[in-house]
């Protein structure tokens, strides 16, 4: 039989009359259905500033709460994240599960978390927002008798009941783990700028199409299903940061990573947890910004993901605006204007395209020389042939001539052997 989903009532105060409240809640709504929580109602208060005891006005949380008794709600989840102190209060009132944006968030990053490392930071934020607000959430829970309650559902630590003491020393051992893992992927990030391979990094709003776009490139370049990553028509499908080498067919390389996707008001927990994994964008020469322009709200999870590279240090780097979905707005395809393009990764119309501004991006500092390799190193004209791109191929009484495309190390290791630049 099919579960019978938790009910839910969404909560928002809308400060000053904000323009982007409805979208937030919106938002608020696709968060709790990524949980698979039935939303019954919602509750908007106009207000000039939060109320610092209960979030909302007490007779809106009356107003609440009769509700919640009437219609058999399971919980209130609030657009804002809520102190310790308004969770205690409002649990007073309301008599049952009080969750806020963050707390939502929280449990579908547990719930999709697969690698080590992510269920790692996953309980990291977790626990680092548990901690000033313990006394709220033993009253706002304690009522549930071990009942369905989100947090009582987390890896780790099964109890809410953990005192202080208990989640700074689960707290220092996790990030032990951490360090660890970190240290690993320092490692790897290390190799991979010896390579001299370029890092591609997709970057956006969740659900944009990330993994789609890097599905095609594995499907295309790769050849290899085992590389393909997670794919899902859902918020957060992708928690982890995948890295594929895409070997173009003139032999060039570059490595592309995708990685979490962005949301308004991500909470700062998270974004602190996953810095390790965030800061792998930091690395990239190049970023492809996807963006579903399907969306009629694309243009604020753009501002969304320019305020996030910034949080992490990564608002320098050069980027390439992908407005994916584009087959729903636009009759031609591609469009390409300097450095965005328009396409359906879906439909693969603009592919080539984007492949081209691409290569233009991280190719531009490739030199073209021509090479005289003595027929005594053969390994070299074998390892040009394998690893650069190779123009033409010519032969004389001295050895291999070579008109080759390659990387700046390439043709420092190789200089003795150029005869024309």
């Amino acid at each position: 039989m099919e579960q019978e989903k938790e009910k839910a009532i969404l909560v928002g105060a809308n400060i000053d009359l904000q323009g982007n409240f409805l979208k937030l809640m919106d938002e608020l709504e696709n968060l709790a259905n990524a949980c698979e929580i039935e939303v019954v109602g919602r509750e908007t208060q106009n207000l000039i500033e939060i109320n610092n005891s209960l979030y909302i006005g007490k007779g809106k949380a009356e107003e609440i709460a009769q509700k919640v008794g009437a219609l058999g709600i399971d919980m209130v989840i609030f657009n804002n994240e809520l102190s310790g102190k308004q969770m205690r209060n409002l649990s007073k009132i309301i008599n049952c599960e009080i969750l806020d944006r963050t707390a939502l968030i929280l449990e579908i990053f547990s719930r999709r978390a697969r690698t080590k490392e992510a269920k790692l930071q996953v309980e990291v934020a977790r626990l680092e927002y548990m901690m000033p607000r313990l006394v709220g959430m033993h009253t706002s829970l304690g009522r549930q008798g071990g009942g369905s309650g989100f947090f009582n559902k987390g890896s780790g630590e099964k109890k809410i009941e953990l005192d202080r003491r208990r989640i700074e020393d689960k707290l220092t051992d996790l990030r032990r783990e951490l360090e660890e893992l970190s240290k690993d992927r320092e490692t790897q990030r290390k190799k991979r700028e010896e390579s001299d391979i370029p890092l591609v990094s997709l970057v956006g709003y969740t659900n944009a199409g990330k993994s789609t776009l890097m599905n095609y490139m594995v499907d295309r370049f790769v050849k290899d299903k085992e590389k393909r990553v997670f794919e899902e028509d859902m918020l957060f499908a992708t928690l982890e940061t995948s890295v594929r080498k895409i070997e173009l067919e003139d032999n060039r390389k570059f490595l592309l990573s995708d990685t979490v996707g962005f949301i308004s008001e991500l909470p700062h927990d998270l974004v602190k947890a996953f810095r390790s994994t965030l800061e792998e964008i930091k690395n990239a020469d190049l970023l492809l910004e996807v963006i579903d322009y399907s969306d009629p709200d694309f243009a604020e999870h753009i501002k969304v993901t320019k305020e996030t590279l910034e949080k992490i240090g990564a608002s320098d780097i050069p980027i390439i605006y992908v407005y994916n979905k584009s087959e729903f707005m636009l009759d031609k395809l591609p469009l390409v204007d300097e450095d965005e393009i328009y396409l359906s990764i879906k439909e693969k119309r603009g592919m080539n395209e984007l492949i081209d501004m691409i290569i233009d991006k991280i190719f531009s500092n490739y030199k073209i020389c021509k090479m005289l390799i003595p027929f005594s190193e053969g390994s070299i004209v074998a390892y040009l042939n394998e690893h650069a791109n190779v123009m033409e191929t010519d032969y004389d009484e001295r050895g291999t001539i070579l008109k080759v495309e390659c990387t700046d190390a390439q043709y420092n290791k190789y200089k003795e052997y150029v005869i024309e630049e």
